[in-house]
C-alpha cells in the first residue's frame, strides 16, 4: 500500500486565551489555500487516498476534509483515530487502517513531531534516526506491505513550495 503522511496545514498561533485546548486550533486561510493547491497536486499525480484517517485535533481533522473534497471524494470518507495525535504507536495505526490491498492509497493526517517520527519509523525502525524537516501541509508518500518499523520505502515528499 501506499501511505500518505500528512501534516495538517497551517493553524492558528497558540493562544492560551483564544484557544486554551491546543487541539481546539482551526485552520486559517492561507493554510487552507495551501493545503487546496497540494491536495489538488496529489489528485493530478494519481494519489488518490481509498481511506483518509485523521488525528481528531481540529486542524487535523479540518485538513483531512480539504484532502478529501480536493481529490473528488466525500468528505464522509474521513475517520478519526487518537493515534494520529500521539507518539508513533505501530499496533494502533495498523488496527486503525486496517486489511488493505497492495494497490490502495491510505492517508494519515497529523501533527509534527509525531509524523516526522512516524515516518523515520516506517523507514529506518527508529524515530530518532532520521531527522524530517516536515513542513505544514507537506505529505510523504511511503510504500509498505504493512505498518512495521522499516518496512517501508519513500516514494515521494511533496511540499508546498516544491508544488
Amino acid at each position: 500500500m501506499l501511505l500518505l503522511l500528512v501534516r495538517h496545514a497551517l493553524a492558528a498561533d497558540r493562544s492560551l486565551t483564544e484557544y486554551p485546548d491546543d487541539a481546539l486550533r482551526p485552520l486559517v486561510g492561507r493554510g487552507r489555500k495551501v493545503q487546496r493547491r497540494i491536495s489538488r497536486r496529489l489528485a493530478k499525480l494519481g494519489y488518490v487516498p481509498s481511506a483518509v484517517l485523521s488525528s481528531p485535533w481540529k486542524r487535523a481533522w479540518q485538513t483531512a476534509g480539504i484532502l478529501a473534497r480536493e481529490v473528488g471524494l466525500e468528505k464522509t470518507i474521513r475517520e478519526s483515530t487518537a493515534a494520529l495525535a500521539q507518539e508513533p504507536n505501530l499496533e494502533a495505526l495498523a488496527a486503525a487502517i486496517g486489511p488493505r490491498g497492495d494497490d490502495e492509497v491510505v492517508a494519515l493526517v497529523g501533527h509534527e513531531p509525531w509524523m516526522g517520527e512516524l515516518a523515520s519509523v516506517l523507514l529506518t525502525g527508529s524515530p530518532t534516526r532520521l531527522s524530517i524537516r516536515f513542513p505544514k501541509s507537506a505529505v510523504m508518500g511511503i510504500r509498505a506491505t504493512g505498518v512495521g518499523p522499516a518496512g517501508g520505502q519513500l516514494a515521494f515528499f511533496l511540499t508546498p513550495r516544491a508544488s
